[in-house]
């Protein structure tokens, strides 16, 4: 049996609110944990608690009121610290900041929407489900909080639907930045990787080798650390220790710029994520 059960999306007869998924993906109450100082979903990651000043600061701006009670002004704070906490190590929806807070979704609402107010937090549209939007946290502030320390995983795998341009670029990205073992797979193998995801790559110094595109379920390992930089293949996923990186997907443009940008974009990502996990060597920067 598969570690993670591929299950394809089913049409949906009309827009309906992003409520918290049966599956969420375990990092994100891991990442959480490291300002609640709850117990990690799964056990994999450790995580020491930190307030930094820096970090502090950044909340503050989010909080802009000075008129407010010192346990409620504590309280809101901690819960926007937490949003932050898990943004700072990927993407996720109102719905799965819900989930893992275990908050109506209202009252999660009203938190983004102070740190959005406040320029911290971007929002984009799924390019799955059309109904769910993905927060992520503007460079300038991921540049400003620290990122709790994540367990070393036996594998670090990158998936997307097709395997032919961002799980491959992620992968090549990862092996030039970290020591951990890396692979890549789809949830719908195309039959060759594209050929401006090869272009971009050895403009970058980077050979994506002779491989093709696999399937995700004759990759995939108990210890894999799964990072699902599609939308698609995040909602497509269940159960499970995962993050998710709404990377755009650079071949519904088909232009070489659309492919730079989700290499960038890639690397920054892997830039920030790979000295944070426990034990993993880096080898090299882009």
């Amino acid at each position: 049996m598969p570690v993670y059960a591929y299950h394809p999306p089913e049409e949906a007869d009309a827009p309906a609110p992003d409520r918290p998924h049966p599956a969420r993906p375990q990092l994100l109450g891991q990442v959480a944990g490291a300002v609640r100082r709850v117990q990690a979903f799964g056990g994999v990651a450790q995580h020491h608690a930190r307030h930094h000043d820096q970090d502090l600061d950044v909340l503050r701006v989010a909080r802009g009121h000075e008129q407010r009670q010192p346990a409620q002004d504590a309280a809101e704070h901690e819960i926007q610290q937490s949003i932050v906490d898990m943004l700072s190590a990927g993407d996720a929806s109102p719905g799965e900041l819900a989930a893992v807070l275990n908050m109506a979704t209202n009252l999660i609402a009203h938190h983004i929407k102070v740190l959005s107010d406040a320029g911290l937090v971007t929002r984009t549209r799924s390019e799955g489900d059309g109904r769910r939007v993905y927060l992520r946290l503007i460079p300038e502030v991921l540049a400003a909080v620290s990122t709790p320390t994540l367990a070393r995983p036996a594998r670090v795998v990158f998936v997307c639907t097709h395997n032919s341009a961002r799980s491959q670029l992620a992968r090549a990205l990862w092996a030039r930045a970290n020591a951990i073992p890396v692979a890549s797979a789809g949830t719908e193998p195309a039959p060759r990787i594209h050929p401006r995801a090869v272009a971009v790559a050895a403009k970058r110094g980077l050979r994506l080798g002779r491989v093709r595109p696999v399937d995700i379920d004759d990759v995939l390992q108990r210890g894999d650390l799964v990072i699902a930089v599609c939308d698609n293949a995040h909602e497509q996923l269940e159960g499970g220790t995962r993050l998710h990186w709404s990377v755009p997907d650079p071949a519904r443009r088909d232009t070489d710029a659309a492919f730079e940008e989700a290499f960038d974009d890639l690397a920054e990502r892997i830039g920030r994520l790979a000295p944070i996990l426990a034990g993993g060597t880096t080898t090299a920067s882009d």
